[in-house]
């Protein structure tokens, strides 16, 4: 058997709104360039997501040089805004920790407030290297992350996408499948390994870069937000539940570390190293 390879890279600005599948993306040590570095926040400063908006999956950010994002939605003006300024950090709460980060000017929160409906922020990672410690339980000293939930990378792959479809296909909420990838939100996309072999993988190379591979990526209610609609069904947790169940997680995907970084490209073979 041949051995797997990049079929998709897929980059998301802001955090929990649909992004950009580029051809190839640079790997920072707190994930791939761009990814994440913007977040929604509520009135209280508290992370705003799909998870209470579905909504979100309708709009969309495209990156711009120097880190600026375009905006849009249906019905909406594209708005380009550009990196904030240097100025006071405001702390965002991300899953019950605080994040230092730089708000954006007010014409984002605007644009944003109009397509959800109620009051928000859009705010800025400034410094990933330092504002984020990845979870010390998997993370080994100095790694940090972007705004993503809460690791650098996650790869996902079709093989395996394939065989939790033939499950749901099975089940009970048969008429919700098949799904498809953009349900899992996933940096990058395998293609032409078994399926769930990346269960078994430890340490990958892709491209210039390599990852360690820390653990399983528990699965939420963003999975079964349809993300051309942000309608929402059962699945993929229902199925997960039953057949994808790894301690506490409903587990789909991996989550990666990078230990090198570099760039990586769509056809790049991915080398288990271990």
């Amino acid at each position: 058997m041949a051995n797997p390879y990049v079929h998709a890279l897929h980059v998301h600005p802001v955090k929990s709104v649909a992004g950009t599948a580029p051809g190839e993306a640079a790997v920072e040590p707190w994930g791939l360039s761009g990814d994440r570095r913007w977040a929604l926040v509520d009135t209280s400063g508290t992370v705003i997501t799909q998870r209470q908006r579905p909504r979100l999956a309708l709009a969309a950010a495209r990156p711009l040089p120097g880190g600026a994002v375009a905006l849009s939605a249906p019905g909406m003006a594209e708005l380009v805004v550009e990196v904030p300024e240097p100025g006071p950090l405001e702390p965002m709460v991300l899953f019950g920790k605080k994040v230092e980060t730089v708000v954006a000017a007010g014409a984002a929160a605007d644009w944003f407030s109009a397509w959800l409906g109620v009051p928000v922020r859009l705010v800025h990672l400034d410094d990933p290297a330092v504002r984020r410690p990845v979870d010390p339980e998997y993370a080994l000293p100095g790694e940090t992350v972007s705004l993503a939930d809460g690791y650098p990378v996650l790869l996902a792959s079709l093989a395996s996408l394939d065989a939790l479809n033939s499950l749901i296909a099975q089940g009970e909420h048969a008429e919700e499948g098949p799904l498809p990838m953009n349900r899992f939100r996933p940096n990058v996309v395998v293609a032409g390994a078994a399926p769930w072999a990346e269960d078994g993988w430890r340490r990958i190379a892709i491209g210039e870069a390599v990852f360690r591979v820390a653990r399983e990526c528990g699965r939420c209610i963003v999975t079964t937000t349809d993300q051309a609609t942000a309608e929402r069904g059962r699945e993929p947790l229902k199925t997960l539940g039953a057949y994808r169940r790894i301690g506490k997680s409903l587990a789909f995907g991996r989550q990666l570390v990078p230990v090198r970084t570099g760039t990586v490209r769509v056809g790049d073979e991915v080398r288990v190293l271990s």
